[in-house]
């Protein structure tokens, strides 16, 4: 146990602590802190943790195998928390959030799947940003929302009363007023921020499926490599049986 292994664990076990924030008012109250700011700081705090963890085992050589085993764990464990505890009040799209989780254990499973046979399918640029994408995009919606609601987080009120409400049309509702007026109210911000939320949400859904169809490309000529190589195996085996066997037959034939 070392100091990155440390913190990739401490982030498994802020998740229970971050969904309860997120699906209960009972922490803020007990503590007095903003359900949002609360749930806000323990999500940071935790992302904050998966480039620390990573940057200390490369500059300390601490790189270990049960680092590199609980590090994706952790990640995946943490955003599909979030996401999940998001659905729940409302705020993400549970169409989104579905495609977003299964691409996570589709991949999880093809990376499984290259390490039973021996080769590592390392994680692309996109993998990478769809992984920035999505602490954004949580961090957007959970700065986004407003309390009330049965579970006290909930998407935030309309600008106007008279308009119903959508993200995106809020959003620009916003964005003219402030161009107009040169002022916005802290409900116009935080609409402002789901709105941005909600956009990053499709990002993060583009980029998942980019990346995972990346993925199955790299196992598959990974995997198309393996078969090539050992059809080569066996063809050449089977070349020096038959030399071998023309070999002796000639032998045999000199001593007849």
């Amino acid at each position: 146990m070392n100091l990155p292994n440390a913190l990739t664990l401490s982030r498994i076990f802020i998740v229970p602590f971050l969904v309860v924030v997120l699906l209960t008012k009972a922490p803020s109250d007990w503590i007095g802190v903003p359900q949002q700011l609360l749930g806000l700081a323990l999500f940071v705090g935790a992302s904050f943790t998966d480039w620390l963890d990573g940057y200390i085992a490369r500059k300390r050589g601490q790189v270990s195998t049960l680092g590199i085993l609980l590090d994706p764990i952790a990640d995946k464990l943490l955003i599909s928390a979030a996401l999940v505890a998001l659905v729940e009040n409302r705020l993400a799209p549970a169409w989104a959030i579905v495609i977003i989780i299964g691409r996570e254990f589709a991949v999880t499973g093809l990376r499984s799947i290259a390490a039973a046979e021996g080769f590592a399918i390392s994680a692309s640029r996109k993998a990478k940003f769809k992984m920035l994408s999505q602490v954004v995009a949580i961090t957007l919606l959970i700065i986004g929302s407003s309390s009330g609601g049965p579970s006290g987080l909930q998407p935030p009120p309309p600008v106007r009363p008279d308009v119903s409400f959508s993200s995106f049309e809020a959003s620009g509702q916003v964005l003219t007023t402030f161009f107009r007026d040169g002022q916005m109210s802290f409900d116009g911000f935080r609409v402002l921020c789901y709105g941005a939320g909600r956009a990053m949400i499709w990002i993060v859904v583009v980029f998942a499926l980019w990346s995972m169809y990346e993925y199955f490309t790299k196992f598959y000529g990974k995997v198309r490599d393996r078969i090539e190589v050992r059809k080569r195996r066996k063809v050449r085996l089977l070349k020096r049986r038959q030399k071998r066997q023309a070999i002796n037959e000639s032998g045999e034939r000199v001593k007849g």
